[in-house]
């Protein structure tokens, strides 16, 4: 059994859209990245990385290759998969925290679980995703950005 921790945060901005977990949720504002920003997903990946002592998802998938740019954070999960699986390893659960003042997240949670379920080929009991706002204090009350966390927990041998 490995396990790996991971955090992100991104820059709340006009022009782009919100994507958490695979999903397109309805904001006047967007996670601000190289890639689509997606920054649930990002803090899996740095998790998933972390327990198979590969780095980083900057390491990875740097913010200066134009491969990357604008690209599927799901694309991004699936190609940590899959360096996973190549190391022999599965994912066998998520536990993770986003935290920011709004929207709610409520009505999303379980498409996004599904969506990452889908990638990694786990059972979605497996994958716990909750949400919380900063209670109005630092960048992430006054609405500027959003950040999460994900403690991932690996296992040797194929998917469930």
């Amino acid at each position: 059994m490995k396990v790996g921790v991971g955090f992100d945060s991104h820059r709340l901005v006009e022009g782009r859209s919100l994507i958490l977990g695979g999903v397109e949720i309805p904001n006047d504002r967007g996670l601000l990245g190289h890639s689509d920003a997606d920054v649930l997903l990002h803090t899996i990946c740095d998790a998933i990385l972390g327990a198979l002592g590969e780095g980083d998802i900057g390491g990875h998938f740097p913010d200066t290759d134009p491969a990357y740019k604008n690209i599927s954070s799901m694309k991004l999960l699936m190609i940590v998969k899959e360096l996973a699986s190549k190391k022999g390893y599965t994912v066998n659960n998520i536990d993770t925290t986003v935290i920011m003042e709004k929207p709610r997240l409520k009505g999303y949670v379980n498409k996004m679980i599904h969506n990452i379920s889908q990638v990694l080929g786990i059972e979605e009991g497996m994958i716990n995703i909750k949400a919380t706002t900063n209670e109005g204090m630092g960048f992430i009350g006054r609405g500027e950005g959003i950040a999460a966390f994900a403690v991932v927990s690996m296992r040797k041998g194929d998917s469930i």
